[in-house]
Order: structure tokens, then C-alpha cells, then sequence
């Protein structure tokens, strides 16, 4: 995606769980108090982007100034609910964006696991994807599909778009 991408720029704007390492002067509007110093080991949820910023050292031989957690959606409540059933999750509640969430997280840790929920959740959700925009699910009718479409994120939708098209539904 480029720069300019909206659902790149979304996806960089979700809130990610922080713990400042170092004190951090001028960046207490970040927790509510403007114009004071961040304090070490303050927690704190901050954008993507700006998370990012902030764990990557300055220069050599310089620590990071914030460890940054795995956010809400890649978390082991979710990745379990994955685990237990891909289909069924709502991955739209989790994150609009939630693949290109869990490749961004994935460019920063190195998690095989969830490198592995990712690719099966995804299989198993685009057979299904597919199997309910041709209509085969059941004989349900077109239009039957409700909250089946709610629950899904935008990479899924696209999918659903392009599977209709294709089966001429």
C-alpha cells in the first residue's frame, strides 16, 4: 500500500498498549498533562505509528523509549476465539483493518503463531466467504446473510465483492 492509502492510514492510527521506559520530556499531553514530562513506566495506548516511532532507537547504543505490546485484536483472548473457530468471530469489532493490523504487528515481533492463526483464519474464512457469495451455504437465499457481512473486516468484504461478481449472484 502507499502512503496515501486510507486503509494503510487507518490501520496505522489504531491504538496500540505502551509502557514508557525513560522519562519523556514534553510528551505528557500523551497521558492527559499537557506540558509535563512523561514519566517512566507510565502505560499508555498510542497509535501505531507513533508507538513505532517511539521504539525504534535513535541512534546506537541508545535504549527505546517504549515497549510496546500487541494490541487488543492480536491478543490471546482473540487468538484463541480464533483458534477455537475463525468462522464465527465478528473481525470487524476486533479491527477494520485486521489482517493489515496483524502484518503491521508482524513487522515488528516475530510471533509464528500468530503468523499461523492469521493464514488459517483467513483460509478458513474465505472458504466461507466464497461458499455464501455463490449461495451455497444451506440454500440460503441471496440477501440472507445479515450479520454474516457485518462481522466482516475490509480485506474480507473485497472478497465477498469479487466471489459475487465471479459467481454472477
Amino acid at each position: 500500500m502507499s502512503y496515501y492509502s486510507l486503509p494503510q492510514i487507518q490501520t496505522d492510527a489504531q491504538k496500540v498498549p505502551c509502557t514508557t521506559l525513560l522519562p519523556l520530556p514534553h510528551l505528557g499531553h500523551l497521558s492527559g498533562n499537557p506540558a509535563q514530562t512523561l514519566e517512566k513506566n507510565t502505560s499508555l495506548s498510542l497509535p501505531l505509528w507513533l508507538a513505532e516511532m517511539l521504539l525504534i532507537a535513535p541512534a546506537p547504543n541508545t535504549p527505546a523509549a517504549i515497549t510496546m505490546d500487541l494490541p487488543p485484536p492480536l491478543q490471546h483472548r482473540v487468538v484463541n476465539a480464533l483458534k477455537a473457530n475463525p468462522v464465527t468471530l465478528d473481525l470487524r469489532a476486533q479491527a477494520p483493518h485486521f489482517y493489515a493490523l496483524g502484518a503491521r504487528m508482524l513487522e515488528l515481533f516475530e510471533d509464528e503463531d500468530l503468523v499461523e492463526v492469521l493464514l488459517e483464519t483467513f483460509r478458513a474464512r474465505a472458504v466461507e466467504i466464497a461458499d455464501r457469495a455463490s449461495g451455497g451455504v444451506g440454500g440460503r437465499a441471496a440477501g440472507d446473510e445479515g450479520g454474516f457481512l457485518l462481522g466482516l473486516e475490509e480485506e474480507e468484504k473485497r472478497l465477498w465483492e469479487a466471489s459475487r461478481e465471479g459467481s454472477g449472484s
